[in-house]
């Protein structure tokens, strides 16, 4: 996985602190739109181009939208065919965009020459990605050589199976598998650190019983508070050999980290504690335990915050990572969830909060469901927050959710002393969109993120 680092010639910044310090402000984004009925309606999903400068006439609007080829595809996390990590590569430029598909293992690669309007380049069907015998796609790198690396989550029969496929962007091809011997048992995210000469992985589950909803009973038991460990973070210091995972089904985050015997371990540096709720709609009579459900981690590009999303209690943490044993809580705000005053459920113990959070409105505008994928900006003074998980999940926790529609919402970083607060002003309506009601997924912007982007060169 190894570059030579010289100067650039290739796309990206330097350094994660370059791109800290001297990062251009977004001023589009592109956010990842699901159907949430395709059997009803036979629409295809689509990538939305979102005008986020505030000086544009339109400001928080989607502008443009490329739609994919065919319906029910659910894409997913996507990426470049190039970053950071090909900042000395005059060859290399940020010009497609690779979108897989968790639904149904389509591949779509887009053209972003134009960046305000994406279009179709090249699509990876199914029958291709199956012909290595994999399924479920999930997580987009793209690698120091030039390929682009997808995680896979299960086998073509949809049994769990954790790889990885390698994509060539240009010519629209699958080129192989990337693991050599045997294979991970599942599969879900990744993130490689060139200097370690390392890659990590985390897992789901089996696809064939997760696409069809949350089914607790599938939960092995493999230490309670590592249960799901989802989305995977290594610092951006590309000389670190440590980084972040959360555990979803019992809310812990880990620190992951290389000892001095060159040996890898784990500890448990954050948890969440479960409330206990009563169901005032009468589904349960008994009372039963909440837990937050990590769903998304990030973090800041100067590695100083952590930042994750509780899918279930409904609320975004900010941690000082300065001392990354000890994450430190400095930010935190509701923008929905399951324990909400008005909401489905009663709290009957809280060791954290004296009182149920109100619900959130934006623009008079109610933020249905419970804030998921985050976006940071470059300088770390912006998130950008949106609300679905997998369409068989939202209409099991958040089917107000899905029948009004997703919504985008922008949080503003105290990045000097912590804390986040909510942009009144700022509102994409995924309710309002020409089809009908959208599930919107993950946000990318067309320089670069803090969770696309991967450095071989410090500053």
């Amino acid at each position: 996985m190894m570059a030579n680092y010289k100067k650039q010639c290739g796309p990206g910044y330097k350094s994660p602190l370059d791109a800290y310090k001297n990062g251009k402000r977004e001023t589009i984004l592109y956010t990842i739109c699901i159907q949430p009925n395709p059997q009803i309606n036979n629409k295809p999903d689509y990538l939305a181009t979102v005008d986020v400068d505030p000086a544009s006439s339109t400001y928080c609007q989607v502008i443009h939208r490329t739609s994919m080829e065919k319906s029910g595809d659910e894409i997913h996390h996507f990426g470049w065919n190039t970053c950071s990590s090909c900042y000395d590569d005059c060859t290399k430029s940020r010009n497609k965009m690779i979108l897989p598909s968790l639904g149904s293992d389509r591949i779509y690669v887009l053209d972003v020459t134009d960046e305000k309007a994406p279009k179709l380049h090249k699509t990876i069907e199914p029958s291709e990605v199956h012909g290595f015998n994999v399924s479920a796609l999930h997580t987009t790198h793209c690698l120091p050589n030039g390929d682009v690396m997808i995680s896979t989550m299960g086998d073509a029969q949809g049994n769990g199976k954790g790889d990885f496929l390698l994509i060539d962007a240009e010519k629209g091809i699958v080129k192989g598998t990337w693991t050599n011997g045997e294979t991970a048992k599942f599969g879900y995210d990744f993130w490689y650190q060139p200097y370690c000469d390392v890659l990590v992985s985390s897992e789901w589950g089996t696809p064939k019983y997760f696409k069809t909803g949350f089914h607790p009973e599938h939960v092995n038991d493999i230490g309670q508070d590592g249960i799901a460990p989802l989305e995977i973070r290594f610092l951006h210091d590309p000389k670190a050999s440590e980084g972040f995972v959360g555990c979803a089904v019992n809310s812990s985050i880990f620190r992951f980290f290389r000892t001095s015997g060159g040996t890898w371990n784990a500890e448990k540096v954050i948890y969440i504690p479960k409330k206990t709720v009563k169901d005032i709609k009468g589904i349960r009579v008994d009372n039963f335990e909440v837990s937050g459900m990590i769903t998304d981690i990030l973090i800041s590009l100067d590695d100083r915050y952590l930042y994750f999303s509780n899918w279930l209690h409904g609320d975004i943490r900010q941690y000082d990572i300065t001392n990354t044993s000890k994450p430190r809580l400095v930010g935190q705000i509701f923008l929905g969830g399951l324990v909400l005053k008005d909401g489905p459920l009663v709290v009957i113990e809280d060791s954290e909060l004296k009182e149920q959070p109100e619900t959130v409105f934006v623009k008079e505008r109610c933020l249905y469901g419970s804030p998921q994928m985050l976006q940071l900006s470059l300088d770390g003074k912006r998130i950008y927050v949106t609300t679905s998980l997998f369409t068989p999940w939202d209409k099991e926790f958040y089917p107000e959710c899905v029948k009004h529609g997703s919504t985008l919402v922008k949080i503003d970083v105290d990045t000097i002393n912590g804390g986040l607060t909510l942009d009144p002003n700022f509102l994409v309506d995924f309710g309002k969109e020409p089809d009908g009601p959208i599930m919107a997924h993950e946000t990318r912007y067309p320089g670069g993120d803090c969770t696309s982007d991967i450095w071989l060169a410090e500053d």
